[in-house]
């Protein structure tokens, strides 16, 4: 009799951390932003001033972008920067963004996806990823179907879309480990 009811008080347990664990969770997901604590497997911010732009060309890369082989993604300005080895811009595009922002700081891409479904649902390709904040994967995608429209404000997309030879120029040069600077 002993065993049985230890066994059973032991169900019941992991079955209440395992409901509590999930509460936490769903509460966590829907805090506001202003009571979030740091997020884990994000990068510290570096700068939250904006780097320095060249006025006759808003294209130029930033200054203060770092160094080397890597992509450039500002915030403020909803733009990328492919830039090699030799700290010379391959390409540069805009892009819309997600309604979640990257951290300022620098990355890695960790992972690539050929063809996918979106958080929003649409089919996307060359999906390029390097980041999460707030639980939500934060990447470079093109929609297959071609289109760039603004997000849903409603919901958390951490998608920052691209166009297809965007994307198509993304998916070349950013491979797994290429460093991703974010800046404002």
């Amino acid at each position: 009799m002993a065993r049985s009811s230890s066994g059973f008080v032991a169900g019941l347990t992991a079955a209440a951390v395992a409901v509590v664990g999930f509460l936490a969770y769903q509460a966590s997901a829907n805090a506001p932003d202003h009571l979030a604590g740091p997020r884990v497997g994000t990068s510290p911010a570096v700068s939250t001033t904006k780097a320095p732009r060249d006025r006759k060309n808003p294209a130029a890369l930033p200054g203060d972008s770092g160094t080397g082989e890597r992509v450039v993604y500002s915030i403020d300005d909803d733009r990328v920067w492919l830039v090699g080895e030799n700290n010379r811009t391959q390409r540069t595009f805009a892009v819309t963004p997600g309604t979640l922002d990257p951290v300022v700081g620098t990355y890695e891409v960790t992972s690539r996806g050929r063809i996918v479904t979106g958080s929003d649902g649409a089919q996307i390709e060359h999906v390029v990823r390097f980041s999460v904040v707030d639980g939500i994967v934060i990447g470079f995608s093109a929609a297959t179907d071609g289109s760039t429209a603004a997000p849903d404000p409603g919901k958390k997309l951490g998608g920052i879309r691209e166009s297809r030879a965007d994307g198509d120029a993304m998916w070349t040069f950013a491979t797994v480990g290429v460093k991703v600077v974010v800046i404002p």
